[in-house]
């Protein structure tokens, strides 16, 4: 079966720490673009870090900058969004998404670009 199942959301508290996971199942996700975003209550999805097929390219929007980190896994599968002193704003459903037309050192954070799959998200929390 393919799919795209992140995990690893939680409650936190400001300051914290989480770690949060997008792994691939049914093919490659390291043949693949993948981008994180976020939805919160009332707002509207918002693109936050991106990571190109080779790695060779991350990017971060202005909200997470210095405090979010996107790597890929060894093993092709996984993408790793390790996000640092959480804020209540970083409060949402944590998404990953996959595109294949990309370049190799290409990504974008733009929602509408990732159009092969989607994750079916993962809560996080940051409250005291």
């Amino acid at each position: 079966q393919v799919q795209l199942v992140e995990s690893g959301g939680g409650l936190v508290q400001p300051g914290g720490s989480l770690s949060l996971t997008c792994v691939s199942s049914g093919f490659t996700l390291g043949l693949y673009g993948v981008g994180w975003f976020r939805q919160a209550p009332g707002k509207k999805r918002e693109a936050i870090s991106c990571i190109s097929q080779n790695a060779a390219l991350t990017e971060y929007a202005d909200s997470v900058k210095g405090r979010f980190i996107i790597s890929r896994g060894s093993d092709k599968k996984t993408v790793i969004l390790e996000m640092n002193d959480l804020r209540h704003e970083d409060t949402a459903v944590y998404y990953c998404a996959t595109e294949n037309r990309f370049p190799r050192g290409f990504c974008v954070l733009d929602a509408e670009s990732y159009q092969n799959y989607w994750g079916q998200g993962t809560q996080v929390s940051v409250s005291a």
